[in-house]
């Protein structure tokens, strides 16, 4: 999805609408947000497709054609249309889950209800949700996490703020019911949507592989299948490796050599690479602090067999590599926690800790500590040090306690740093073919 603007889903009386957020963004000095619409009225549609034929036909004046991403949206592929669970608003439910258990989960989802409303007030100036807000400070108490919900005052603090959404939220849902129009959508787009959509979803329903990528060769001895090249003459970029479950087992080549495989996923494709400790010190494939990664297991076993100008020749066991490389007994298995996934993550953190997903933040900051150990740059262990409003962030998120005092938003800087480190991380890797 264009990063600046999201689709949403709102769960409203008649039903879920579907529509576009552009989250604030700064042009001729002055910042902007806005809802895909016109003046007064929200365009919602009952469906993906609709909305995804809107976009595509529509030549209308409305809210977000001046926007910088808008003719990246327009492109977009109807499946990245879809919201996401994080931006699907239950706006019907709230007062029920104001009802229950102040949980974190409970928390969370009424805080991400709490503020998408209270953003629609104020973008589309709804007097009535305006008024809510301004009116009863104590509704932003749910955005500082579970503490305040602690003990008996907490306890009662949860209840007066569920008495007062059970009191007023029905005038809210009204205020969003009037403020939604669904404008006239092209029937032959939305039947060309309606198409994409189903053969995006019956592709990813499917569990065949790519056998013109990677080939999978049989078991090991924990049933975890490894990889290898596939026989085809094509040398074209594939998939760097499959995330593959299974424990570890004691015969396995990489174990026993004591190098691991590595899959990272930037913005610009997956590869694949390797990394083993030397004294408690990361040491890649790669030289003089530059890591060298690859798109295909051809391309790395190539490499393996033939090169020796990098920083993994020095390792004890490496022969061992050379010579599987060599003869073309070398299969590659990646575990889920050498699997490094960057993309997103900066969005992410920008939407707060119980938002994230914490085992995913906590193996990139382990990829980028080890980045930047190996190319002997301090920098990433300084930005990331708990003193930081950044690794106290990552703290939080990578170790929930409902206990200890959550990081309080807004988490612009926190983004816009851990945004950096990746960009400094993307500059240390170099793609070989």
């Amino acid at each position: 999805m264009a990063g600046d603007i999201v689709p949403i889903e709102l769960g409203l009386t008649e039903g879920n609408a579907y529509t576009l957020w552009a989250p604030r963004w700064r042009e001729d000095d002055e910042e902007w947000e806005a809802f895909l619409g016109l003046g007064e009225n929200l365009y919602g549609f009952d469906d993906v497709a609709h909305l995804v034929g809107y976009i595509r036909s529509t030549d209308e004046e409305h809210d977000l054609v001046d926007h910088p991403e808008w003719p990246t949206v327009v492109e977009l592929q109807g499946d990245e249309l879809v919201p996401d669970k994080r931006h699907t608003y239950d706006l019907i439910g709230v007062p029920e889950l104001a009802a229950e258990d102040p949980t974190p989960q409970n928390i969370a989802d009424l805080e991400d209800a709490l503020e998408i409303v209270r953003i629609l007030g104020e973008v589309c100036e709804i007097a009535p949700i305006t008024k809510f807000f301004n009116g009863n400070p104590i509704l932003g108490a749910v955005t500082a996490g579970t503490r305040n919900f602690v003990g008996r005052d907490g306890q009662d603090l949860w209840v007066r703020i569920g008495r007062l959404i059970a009191k007023h939220w029905d005038d809210v849902i009204d205020s969003l019911d009037e403020l939604v129009t669904t404008p006239d959508v092209d029937e032959a787009a939305v039947a060309a949507a309606e198409a994409e959509l189903a053969a995006a979803a019956s592709a990813e329903d499917s569990d065949e592989p790519d056998d013109d990528d990677l080939d999978l060769v049989g078991e090991d001895a924990d049933g975890a299948s490894a990889l290898v090249d596939s026989d085809s003459d094509d040398d074209r970029d594939t998939e760097a490796a499959e995330l593959l479950d299974g424990d570890i087992d004691e015969d396995d080549f990489w174990v026993n050599v004591g190098i691991d495989p590595i899959q990272i996923t930037t913005g610009d494709g997956e590869y694949l690479s390797l990394r083993c400790y030397l004294d408690d010190e990361p040491v890649f494939l790669g030289k003089n602090g530059t890591i060298y990664v690859f798109t295909s297991v051809r391309a790395i076993t190539r490499f393996l067999a033939e090169e020796d100008d990098h920083d993994l020749a020095k390792v004890s066991t490496f022969d061992d590599v050379r010579a599987a490389a060599t003869d073309g007994s070398l299969e590659f298995e990646v575990f889920e926690d050498n699997v490094y996934v960057l993309p997103g993550l900066a969005e992410d953190i920008a939407d707060g800790p119980r938002r994230i997903d914490g085992e995913q933040l906590d193996l990139a900051v382990e990829l980028l500590l080890d980045a930047a150990d190996y190319a002997g740059d301090d920098s990433a262990g300084e930005a990331l040090s708990s003193t930081t409003p950044l690794g106290w962030f990552v703290d939080y998120a990578t170790n929930p306690d409902p206990k200890r005092l959550a990081p309080s938003p807004p988490f612009d800087n926190e983004s816009e740093v851990f945004r950096a480190l990746v960009h400094e991380f993307e500059d240390r890797i170099e793609r070989k073919s």
